[in-house]
């Protein structure tokens, strides 16, 4: 269980908040997890990474301009870290954003990236003034590609050999969605 932190919103069954000091074992645990790291920017991810993240949000908000912010995702029902989300708003248009998401394996498959996503773009547009969400995905991440399109996203940009990736030239997915097109898919 995590100390009681104010969410920045809620969802069902999800309490987006900042992370604490008491949730660096369950991140560093799923986020270690090679399967999870697979598509992911990092490639070893131990106890002092994990810390270092958490440490590095202290003081920061969601939605500041430049910077990204790691939201954590706490299962409602039983108060375990299932997940987080990340935001960054654009330090030079601060209507433009990037979201990214990560679950635990035990999490995954129930729903909770979808939900963590909409309760973020139904508060960030709002919220932050925001324009536009993007988000990128590895070509070859299928269940990434599938929820984005899933929760509303549109896919702009398929990006052949565009990164050198873990040893390797990787092709992306670019997704995004407007404002309006929120608004409209919500209404």
């Amino acid at each position: 269980m995590t100390d009681p932190v104010a969410p920045f919103f809620e969802t069902a069954r999800l309490r987006v908040r900042a992370f604490t000091d008491t949730d660096v074992a369950a991140f560093v645990a799923y986020r270690a997890d090679p399967e999870v790291a697979r598509y992911q920017s990092w490639s070893d991810f131990g106890e002092a990474e994990g810390r270092a993240l958490v440490a590095s949000m202290q003081g920061l908000e969601p939605g500041t301009p430049g910077e990204w912010y790691q939201l954590a995702l706490e299962a409602t029902d039983d108060g375990l870290l299932v997940g987080d989300l990340a935001l960054h708003v654009d330090g030079d248009d601060p209507r433009l954003a990037e979201v990214g998401f990560t679950l635990a394996p035990a999490a995954q498959g129930r729903g909770y990236a979808a939900e963590a996503l909409t309760g973020l773009l139904d508060h960030a547009f709002p919220t932050y003034g925001l324009h536009r969400v993007h988000a990128v995905t590895d070509a070859l991440n299928a269940p990434a590609a599938a929820l984005l399109e899933r929760v509303g996203f549109r896919r702009e940009a398929h990006y052949l050999e565009n990164v050198w990736f873990k040893g390797a030239w990787g092709s992306e997915y670019l997704f995004a969605v407007l404002e309006h097109e929120w608004a409209d898919r919500r209404s």
